[in-house]
């Protein structure tokens, strides 16, 4: 009777993983509509101190006046594995453009994430938040989830799910435009 339970409640869980996170690689246009990120859209964006794979302290805040492309994600993640090598190719097509791409690491080790971004050649600057502050502030319903804030500091666009370069190109469009 008690292994049935722990197979139901494994069965349960691996259901609202794969509602949550994506379903594997299955990639969805950033217009996700209802609960998440996208509701935040105008609002000031909030800020935290948290490690960095660099070295010291880093935040969202330490890049006010740029448009910053925060990408929650986490290593485990089979979308984030395929969305990675674009946000990279878009943070080299973008980093003179007064673009930053913010990685934020959701909960895992600085060993675990250095692997991966070595593994990925991701160049981009990568905080670890290990008490997910950000997936809580940004109302990540899953991963991964972009966030654009504009120059300004305010949520332009909130994405769940996975992104295309192209898709990643439409969304920081209209902060672009916005001088």
């Amino acid at each position: 009777m008690r292994s049935i339970g722990m197979l139901a409640a494994v069965l349960g869980g691996m259901v609202l993983l794969t509602g949550c996170y994506g379903g594997g690689g299955t990639r969805r246009t950033f217009d996700s509509g209802g609960a998440g990120p996208r509701g935040l859209a105008g609002a000031p964006a909030v800020s935290f101190d948290v490690p960095s794979l660099r070295g010291p302290a880093d935040s969202l805040a330490a890049y006010r006046g740029k448009i910053v492309v925060m990408n929650l994600w986490a290593t485990w993640c089979p979308p984030c594995k395929e969305e990675m090598p674009d946000l990279q190719r878009f943070y080299i097509a973008y980093k003179n453009k007064g673009v930053v791409v913010l990685g934020i690491d959701q909960g895992e080790s600085a060993g675990a994430v250095r692997a991966f971004t070595k593994q990925y050649g991701v160049t981009f600057p990568v905080l670890l938040d290990d008490d997910q502050q950000y997936g809580r502030a940004y109302a990540a319903v899953g991963l991964p989830t972009t966030v654009v804030v504009d120059r300004s500091g305010h949520i332009a666009a909130g994405i769940d799910g996975l992104l295309t370069l192209a898709q990643m190109r439409a969304a920081i469009a209209p902060a672009l435009a916005a001088r």
